[in-house]
This record gives C-alpha cells, sequence and structure tokens, in this order.
C-alpha cells in the first residue's frame, strides 16, 4: 500500500539531528567554508548518537536501520551544511559501507567499529586526473609481490583525502579483463608510499576536504586486498547505488535550504509599499521552487524505500540524483535572483548554497552518466 508516513522512530530521529545540526554544525560552518576545512571534531560527537552508523548491524556499533532513515538523517544535515555532509557521507557510503558489504571478517573487525564510533575517517579513491566518467580507463596499478602488492598510481578529487585513516583504492590487477580486472585495496594512511600531493581549493563545498593523492611504489599485504579477491570493482559499483540515492535527498535538502531563505527574505523585503512575496514574478517564483522540490524528495525518497525493502532500484536512484541536482541548481539560482544584489553578498547563505548545489550534478557520476543509466534501464 502507498504511503508517505514516516515512523515515530524517524521522525524522532529528524528532530534529534535537526537539533544537533544547529546547536553543533551551525556554529562551525563559517569558519570551515573560510578556511576550507572539515571540522573532524564533529565526528565522534556524530559517532556517540549513531548517526554514523545508522545502516551498519548492530554489533559493529550500527543501529540497524534502513537507508529511509539514513536519507533523513542527510537531508536534515545537509540543510545546514552541504559540505560538511559530504565529507560525512564520503566516510559512511564510499568507505565504511563497501568494507561492510564486501569486507573479510577480519576487516569489518578492523575497521566498522571505529569508523561507526568516528574514531578514525575513510575516503574513496577511484577518481583519477585523466579518468572519470570511464572507470574502466584507470591507470592506477596494483602488481603482485612477494606475498602482497604494490600500488603505483595518482588519485584525484578525493573527498576526505587530505585527513582520512584509512583510503580504499581502485586499481589494475589485471588490465587484461578491463573492468573485471579492477580490484580494491584498504591503504592506511601511514602506509609507506600513500601521499598526500595538493589539497584542491572549490567552487564549492568548501567546508569538504578535497585531494590529490600519489601511491608510489605503496606496498600492502594481500590482506589488503577488499573481500580477500581480486576483481570485486564491478559488484562494489554496483552496491554504490547507495550513494545516488542520499545525493537525491542531499540536493534537495540543499534546494529547500535556498527556498526557505529566499521565502524568508522575500517576506521581509519591502518594494513600491509592499513585500516582495506580494508580487506576482516572485510569487510564482516561490510556487514553482516548492513544487520542484517536492517531486525531488518524493523520488529521492522513493528510491530509498525501494533500496530499503530490497527491490531494483537502478533506473530510479540514477532518477533522483539527476533530477534532484537540475531541481538544486534551479531553486538555488532563483533564490539568488529573488535577493538581488545581497543573493550575490557571502553573508547571505543563498551565495553558498548556488556554489554548492552545482557539484551535484557532476560528483559520483555526472547528470550525463545519469540519463544513460536511464536510458538503457527504459529500454533505449
Amino acid at each position: 500500500m502507498l504511503s508517505y508516513a514516516f515512523t515515530e522512530e524517524q521522525e524522532d530521529l529528524r528532530e534529534m539531528v535537526r537539533e544537533f545540526a544547529q546547536a553543533e554544525i551551525a556554529p562551525l560552518v563559517e569558519e570551515a567554508e573560510r578556511n576550507e576545512k572539515f571540522p573532524v571534531e564533529i565526528m565522534p560527537k556524530l559517532g556517540e548518537l549513531g548517526l554514523l552508523g545508522i545502516v551498519f548491524p548492530e554489533e559493529y556499533g550500527g543501529i540497524g536501520a534502513d537507508k529511509i532513515t539514513e536519507c533523513i538523517f542527510v537531508e536534515e544535515m545537509a540543510k545546514v551544511s552541504a559540505g560538511i555532509t559530504a565529507s560525512v557521507n564520503a566516510h559512511a557510503d564510499l568507505a565504511a559501507f563497501p568494507i561492510y558489504k564486501f569486507g573479510t571478517d577480519a576487516q569489518r573487525e578492523k575497521y566498522l567499529p571505529r569508523s561507526i564510533a568516528g574514531e578514525i575517517i575513510g575516503a574513496y579513491a577511484i577518481t583519477e586526473p585523466n579518468t572519470g566518467s570511464d572507470a574502466a580507463g584507470l591507470a592506477t596499478r596494483a602488481e603482485k609481490k612477494d606475498g602482497g602488492y604494490v600500488i603505483n598510481g595518482r588519485k584525484n578529487f578525493i573527498t576526505n583525502g587530505t585527513l582520512c585513516d584509512y583510503c580504499l583504492v581502485a586499481a589494475y590487477t589485471d588490465r587484461s579483463k578491463r573492468g573485471e580486472g579492477i580490484s580494491v585495496f584498504i591503504v592506511d594512511r601511514d602506509t609507506p608510499g600513500f601521499e598526500v600531493t595538493r589539497k584542491l581549493e572549490k567552487m564549492g563545498h568548501r567546508s569538504s576536504d578535497t585531494a590529490e593523492l600519489v601511491f608510489e611504489e605503496c606496498e600492502v599485504p594481500e590482506e589488503a586486498l577488499l573481500g580477500g579477491k581480486e576483481g570485486a570493482f564491478a559488484a562494489l559499483m554496483g552496491a554504490l547505488i547507495t550513494g545516488r540515492v542520499s545525493h537525491g535527498v542531499k540536493s534537495a535538502a540543499i534546494a529547500e535550504a535556498a527556498f526557505d531563505a529566499a521565502r524568508q527574505y522575500a517576506t521581509e523585503r519591502e518594494a513600491f509599499g509592499r513585500s516582495l512575496s506580494k508580487f506576482q514574478a516572485i510569487s510564482f517564483k516561490l510556487s514553482d521552487m516548492a513544487t520542484r522540490i517536492e517531486a525531488a524528495k518524493a523520488l529521492a525518497y522513493k528510491a530509498a524505500w525501494l533500496y530499503s525493502t530490497g527491490q531494483p532500484c537502478v533506473k530510479e536512484a540514477s532518477m533522483a540524483k539527476y533530477f534532484s541536482a537540475e531541481v538544486a541548481d534551479y531553486v538555488c539560482r532563483e533564490a539568488v535572483q529573488i535577493h538581488g544584489g545581497y543573493g550575490y553578498i557571502v553573508e547571505y547563505p543563498v551565495e553558498r548554497y548556488y556554489r554548492d548545489a552545482k557539484l551535484a550534478s557532476i560528483t559520483e557520476g555526472t547528470s550525463e552518466i545519469q540519463q544513460l543509466i536511464i536510458s538503457k534501464a527504459i529500454g533505449l
């Protein structure tokens, strides 16, 4: 039966996250954005509340909830800071979750409890300077040597790259198999040959650290191979559909934050003897913005529901990520327009929302890649 109701437990979690975000995250945003540095001190606090382990089993310190519940967390966090949320998501969805899904028992025991507690931070390194959407074009390689592997390669645009304690690294172990010959390694930060060569300055999401990494004769033991076997990359990419669902909710949240700011400004700002909101040109903008946000959230939470109930959702997850990214870009642009000159000034949050929104159509599968996935799913 079709239902749009969240459970009482989910609503309680929403309220808890909202209060936490306002009390603990909001005061850090301005400095984090200005210094372009993720506030790592929030991770143990998130861990203490169980918010880094929402979808993980209790045996590892998680709370064993579903994807819908995790999306509620993402939504409330992203309304306050998209950048900080991006780093938290990269840690939970891209680093810790693959270890839970595909790791060996030893890997789970080593990394999951401390990741869920916020004691260590993870990153996931696929993208390279010359390889983005075409993951099979990776240049990084891992060669067998003396009971382990030697990794050589360069990675770019890696969220949490400057501050991670461990990193999942995609590298070719058998180039003759193309994509199926790519393996994933869990590389600890203190491994010789693992180097952060450059912190990247970005247009948006400035409170999320992004870096270029180099692996030069980086020797790792065989136990570092995710799942203890080569060629797990293809399955891993399929499992990362969870990240697209999170992105759909996150983009809708950015749009909603921009809408709320624009609505408040339009209500308070007066021109020609009445508030801006009383002008049809502005009220129609706000009506359109609100409608698109509701549609984006509905699509994203439908994908989350399908994922949570174990149903196929490749198409819906891509639709959610693609559509929400377009909505975020539109709504944030209109929010700046409603603010007029003030929308271009950094002391007003819509300027940040507009910059943050752009990444949604680029990261973790561009909008064009999502359209390609959708077109295949509908039989084109």
